[in-house]
């Protein structure tokens, strides 16, 4: 029995399938099941009271009159688990498709308990029936987020995920009302590094996935709107670099030896691009609160071998081409494409450490 366990399913004009989710977790000992109407219509909604009436002591019913969205949904039952459920152990939030079964759910809140961990149910998307499109964007957002945001997840498009009581006003206070909320839960757990562990789960497609309301370019717009945020800084900072760098080096006498007029650009350019990245990774990527001085003398110690390192190969690769000054931007192109990848992980991993 999972007494003290609260299951989550928010629904938007669910058909039979919900009913027989709810029934199966019932079935397998969870007493406590928080169902989310996110704005069904008439021809749907009476779906929730048939559920009530069959489970009168296990189903509770929470209500947006109009849709707002899976997260916002996920949002109002954990608010609800706070104020009404004193004891709860955690939650674990399930689809209502029939896509995850009670045993896999019983199995997150199990590892939930035993680790009081953020648990991910994951999927092998290396199985005959997963849907083409389901196996390209996990893989694709996989590699993104285990690159750009140093989180190594399997899975991150599950909604079969248990979260520890200790977490649910902190998952409340993640950004997202729709489906970039799950992915804003991986984002924040990551920048955060708060404890999360992965459970395999049952892979199960229903119809190829038809009756899900996830929009393929409206909803990966948005998450995808989301994991770029990580990297659009430091691409913005770099743009501003060779551009800079192209401007002063104009302006610079060719008087002036050739290595020479290249290091003054160089450096006048990168501390333009560097001041304004620093700035809006501390405000805008990173989060980081409170006395930067600490960030800005790491961020000044990777910006100077970073320079250093650009510098030098600029220098080293116009001499061996002989290259004239567009030559030379391409070269820097290349060079600072290159360096910006290493950069953007030492910022992540060191300077901006929470």
């Amino acid at each position: 029995m999972y007494d003290n366990v609260q299951v989550i399913i928010p629904s938007l004009n669910p058909d039979e399938k919900l009913a027989k989710t709810a029934a199966g977790m019932i079935e397998k000992g969870f007493t406590d099941i928080v169902l989310v109407d996110d704005g069904s219509d008439e021809a749907h909604r009476g779906e929730f009271g048939k559920i009530k009436e069959s489970f009168p002591d296990n189903i509770t019913v929470l209500v947006h009159e109009v849709n707002k969205g899976k997260g916002r949904a996920m949002k109002t039952a954990f608010e609800y688990v706070m104020k009404e459920r004193k004891d709860s152990l955690g939650v674990v939030t399930v689809d209502g498709d029939g896509q995850h079964t009670p045993d896999d759910a019983a199995k997150c809140i199990d590892a939930m308990i035993e680790k009081n961990a953020f648990i991910i149910g994951c999927r092998d998307f290396s199985l005959p029936q997963v849907p083409l499109r389901s196996r390209l964007g996990n893989v694709i957002t996989r590699n993104v987020f285990r690159y750009v945001c140093g989180i190594k997840v399997s899975d991150t498009q599950t909604g079969l995920r248990a979260v520890p009581a200790s977490l649910l006003e902190y998952m409340t206070q993640v950004e997202g009302d729709r489906y970039e909320y799950e992915t804003n839960q991986l984002l924040k757990i990551g920048s955060d590094h708060i404890a999360y562990s992965e459970v395999p789960i049952e892979t199960v497609y229903i119809d190829d996935n038809q009756t899900s309301h996830f929009h393929p370019l409206r909803d990966s717009a948005r998450i995808y709107g989301v994991i770029l945020k990580f990297a659009a800084s430091s691409v913005i900072s770099c743009i501003i670099d060779i551009v800079s760098f192209r401007v002063i080096l104009f302006f610079i006498p060719r008087i002036i030896e050739e290595a020479l007029r290249s290091s003054i650009a160089g450096v006048l350019a990168r501390i333009i691009s560097a001041t304004c990245n620093f700035l809006i990774n501390k405000k805008v990527v990173f989060g980081a609160k409170g006395n930067s001085a600490k960030s800005a003398v790491r961020y000044l110690i990777l910006a100077l071998c970073q320079l250093g390192a650009s510098l030098g190969l600029v220098a080293l690769f116009t001499e061996m081409f002989s290259a004239g000054d567009w030559l030379k931007t391409l070269i820097k192109i290349v060079v600072d494409t290159v360096l910006f990848f290493i950069s953007f992980k030492i910022q992540r991993n060191w300077v901006f450490k929470k």
